[in-house]
Parts: structure tokens; sequence; C-alpha cells
């Protein structure tokens, strides 16, 4: 797991395609409301690719801005849930906008060519490279939202979940007597190996029903089959499909 800042959960959210079509067709206030909600949802996984595939933070800054100008006004709204996945739809809207970042690179104010521009390496080496750089970035966000969403519910339960998940990821060569001696001084009261044990396994199922809530948001009309799928396609299948009953 990555270690990730946290960020208010979205994980109650309705279905994306559902605020798509509420943008569309919504009053002004829904449709306001429904952008908003949609560009926090795919803001993350938007910059963290473009960081990877431009290599050049003023440039990603530059298209992060472009990109949620297209979207509050309504550019990525005509989406159709019959042609697949939103994120499909958002991987799209993100490849059109860095080709044409670099289409008007190419050329100066009176149209020539400029010499030394290219496109990035993403682009030059296909719509496969591409698709896998942008589903890693897509999986690093939704990590990042199961992460913060488990730390909610430190915050509101009480249960440790988050910390103890955390020390176990960023201490992983640790043994269990080590871990709970470790917990005992974040928390400030004894905790032996066994109860650290049995805490760092209801900590992973926290999390992985988390992760799971947010990947079931991200599918128009999720059944099982197509939430298996993209938790496979995720490369998180392993991880959550101990948990996937309870779905």
């Amino acid at each position: 797991m990555e270690k990730v800042e946290a960020e208010p959960r979205l994980a109650d959210l309705s279905t994306q395609w559902n605020l798509v079509f509420q943008a569309r067709s919504g009053t002004p206030e829904q449709v306001s409301v429904a952008m908003s909600l949609l560009m926090c949802r795919y803001a993350g996984a938007v910059h963290r690719y473009l960081l990877k595939a431009l290599r050049d933070p003023d440039i990603a800054e530059e298209l992060d801005q472009e990109f949620a100008v297209r979207f509050l006004r309504g550019d990525f709204r005509h989406g159709d849930p019959s042609r697949g996945r939103f994120r499909d739809y958002v991987k799209r809207a993100v490849q059109n906008l860095m080709k044409d970042y670099y289409r008007r690179r190419k050329r100066d104010g009176a149209g020539r060519l400029v010499p030394g521009v290219t496109e990035p390496s993403a682009l030059d080496e296909g719509l496969v490279q591409f698709d896998r750089q942008f589903l890693q970035s897509w999986r690093a966000d939704l990590l990042e939202r199961a992460w913060a969403a488990l730390a909610e519910l430190e915050r509101t339960s009480g249960h440790p979940y988050h910390t103890i998940l955390r020390l176990r990821v960023d201490e992983p060569g640790l043994t269990s007597k080590e871990w709970a001696v470790r917990l005992s001084e974040k928390l400030g009261r004894p905790i032996s190996p066994g109860a650290f044990r049995q805490a760092l396994q209801r900590a992973r199922r926290e999390f992985a029903l988390r992760l799971l809530t947010e990947v079931r948001d991200s599918i128009e009309e999720p059944t099982a089959q197509s939430l298996e799928q993209e938790l496979a396609d995720l490369e998180l299948l392993e991880y959550c499909r101990p948990y996937l009953d309870r779905m």
C-alpha cells in the first residue's frame, strides 16, 4: 500500500454516471454540485497521471487547470454508460487534452512549427502504454481514498485502524512484538503481540471494505462479475477477494 495524505472521503457518493446525467439534465444548482463532485472525484487521478507522463510539474499544473476548466464548463458531461466505464471516458479526455496541448506547442504564434517540441513518452509509446500509466494513477487515487476513509473511521469510532495498518505498512520488517511496542507507544497504553495481530486483521478488513466501496462506486450498475474484473484490472483482486462476499 502507498503512503498518501488524507483527503475528504467521497465513498458515499452516487455512481459517477448518475452524477454525469445530473450534470447534463439537472437544475442549475444540481448541475453545479454534480460537476464539482465529479471534478473532485477525478482530479487526483488526472494530476497523478499528468505528473508521471509529462515529467514537468509546471506543464502538469497548467493542464490540471485546463482540465478543470473543461470539466466545469461541461465538456465531459456528454458520456454514455453504454460505451464503457467512466474511468475510460475520463482517460480519453485526458489523452485528448495532452494531444491538444502539444499540437499548440508545436506551432508559434504565427502558426509555424517550433523545432524541438515533442509529445511526452506516454503518447509516443502508444495507447497500451497510456492505458497502463493511467490505470496506475487511477489505482493510486483509489488507494488514497481508502486510506482517507480508514482515517475517518478511526476519528469517528476511536478504533485505531488507520494507525495500526499505517504502522504495519511503514515498518514492514518488524516482528509482532516490535509492532506491539510501537503501537503501545503511539496509543499510550500496553498492547500485547496477540492483541496487535487481532487488531491488524480487523484493520485490513476495514481498509479492504472501503477500497471495495471506492471501486464499486466507479462502476455503473456494478455486478459481482464487473467488480471482480475491475479489481483484477487494478491488481487489487487478491487483496480484496476475501471480503467480496460482504459487498
